[in-house]
Parts: C-alpha cells; sequence; structure tokens
C-alpha cells in the first residue's frame, strides 16, 4: 500500500503541539519512554503523540478505531517524520530563521494553552457582556465620511490638480485620469468609511473638510501625495447588542487573559536586549 504523505503545513501544526515531547531523548530513563510506542535512533516516540497524529492525520480518529493496517501505515508515516527530524537537526536545519518559526510555533501553542487553563469553561455573565459593549459603543466613531481621493507620487503633481480643480476640472475625470489608486476607476470614490479605519494623515485632512470641499493642500501619506474632497457625512450607527453579543464574549475572555498575563509579568525576570 503506497502510505499517504501528510501535508507539511499539518506535520508542523501537530510537532509544535507536541513540542515538549520532542525535546526528550532515550540517553535518559524517563518515563515517557516506557509508554513509547516506538523508538528512532534511541528517541522515543510517545504514545501523547502517537495519539495526537493520528487524530490530526485521520480527522479526529482515534488510534483504536483503526485497523491493524492503518496502524502500521501511520506508525510508518510518524516514525519517518523523526528520521527526517533527527536528519534535519544534523544537518543544522532547525537553526537561524526555521528554527525561530519553530520556537515561536511552541510558544504559541502554549500560550493558548495556558489560556485555555485560565479560562476554563468559564463563560461571560450577562452583566460583563453588557459592560463590555457599552464600553466598545463609547469607543466608536460617531460619524462616517463618503470622500473621494487622487493619489500620485508627487507634490508637485498634486499641486497641479489642485490647480485644475481651482479652475474649475472635474475631480471625478481627474482621479480617472491621474490617481494611481484602485479607486481611481470609481473616480476616486472611497465610499462610506470611518476616520479611524484611514491613514492618520488622511483621517485628520478628512475630518477638517467641510461637505462638498477638497483639500488646499497635498495630504502626504506613506501611499504618496493625495488630493481628497469629502462628499457627505453620516452618523455612524452602532451595532445592535445582539447583533455583537458572541463577538463581546470573546473580548471579555481576552481581556481576563490579558489582565492575566499583565500580573505575570509584574514578577518575571526580563532583561531587554534591544
Amino acid at each position: 500500500m503506497i502510505r499517504k504523505i501528510v501535508p507539511a503545513a499539518l506535520l508542523a501544526a501537530t510537532i509544535a503541539a507536541a513540542g515538549c515531547a520532542e525535546g526528550q531523548t532515550s540517553k535518559a530513563v524517563a518515563p515517557a519512554a516506557v509508554d513509547a510506542v516506538a523508538t528512532v535512533n534511541g528517541e522515543p516516540i510517545s504514545r501523547d503523540v502517537w495519539n495526537l497524529y493520528v487524530k490530526t492525520r485521520n480527522r479526529g480518529t482515534s488510534p483504536d478505531e483503526l485497523t491493524d493496517e492503518q496502524k502500521k501505515e501511520n506508525l510508518d508515516g510518524l516514525i519517518e517524520m523523526y528520521v527526517a527530524s533527527q536528519q534535519a537537526d544534523k544537518d543544522g536545519l532547525g537553526a537561524g530563521e526555521d528554527g525561530a518559526r519553530i520556537e515561536l510555533m511552541k510558544r504559541s501553542a502554549l500560550a493558548e494553552l495556558l489560556g485555555q487553563k485560565v479560562l476554563g469553561d468559564k463563560e461571560p455573565t450577562p452583566e460583563e457582556l453588557k459592560a463590555e459593549y457599552d464600553k466598545q459603543i463609547e469607543k466608536m466613531p460617531k460619524i462616517e465620511y463618503h470622500a473621494r481621493h487622487i493619489l500620485v507620487d508627487s507634490e508637485a503633481k498634486a499641486r497641479e490638480l489642485i490647480a485644475k480643480l481651482d479652475s474649475g476640472s472635474d475631480f471625478a475625470t481627474l482621479a480617472k485620469e491621474n490617481s494611481s489608486d484602485s479607486s481611481a476607476k470609481e473616480g476616486g470614490d472611497l465610499g462610506w468609511f470611518a476616520a479611524s479605519r484611514m491613514v492618520k494623515p488622511f483621517a485628520d485632512a478628512v475630518e477638517a473638510l467641510e461637505k462638498g470641499s477638497y483639500t488646499k493642500d497635498p495630504v502626504q501619506s506613506q501611499f504618496g501625495w493625495h488630493v481628497i474632497r469629502l462628499d457627505d457625512t453620516r452618523p455612524l450607527t452602532p451595532p445592535t447588542y445582539e447583533a455583537v453579543s458572541q463577538q463581546l464574549g470573546q473580548l471579555v475572555k481576552q481581556e481576563k487573559f490579558q489582565a492575566y498575563l499583565d500580573d505575570l509579568m509584574k514578577t518575571a525576570k526580563v532583561d531587554r536586549k534591544l
């Protein structure tokens, strides 16, 4: 039978989840080695790693649900992964940026596990959800803007376009002919947006404009030079509590975990080198 090759991304996820087990070696007689499903060049493959590998490769199926032939196929694949990873270590492939990527995957997985442990199965209370809703609504922008812009690569070109607007040229036509932004085909139309969605120089310029007016001086951002016209404004209607209740629960949990991390940081011995 031709064994199915597990996709690299799937293997990476499996390795990251079992990162702690990978570090063990058979040179020390560890309890995990007693329950190993195999050893590869003296390195034990623990039953925990085996169980996770099977479930990951077989969409949640446990090893007990496999036939003997399927177990052999899966174990062969796991052994091959260990052989390959050991050779990669010998070749120094676990160093540099690749090693850093593996380390980050491991740390990220461990941090996620800590979050699950800290939060457990405790769901936010209705009072916590309502308080979070009120806080988020308070932070929301109150106005939306409908604007157009022309994006060019120099201040001189932007001033030339402003002079044409002063002479009565049509903004949309100038945008179609000159703007390097994807909105050019729409005459520079950006639709409705909250100022907070835009880079600060652009947002500040929009907020300072009167309806129907355009910027008399070019606005520079990291994207280039903008000429902006404000077409309209309207009050921004906040979402209802019911529409965002699920997201609110996630926010409450994130904030609780962040508070837990803040406490950990207070006692952590950190020596910053940068």
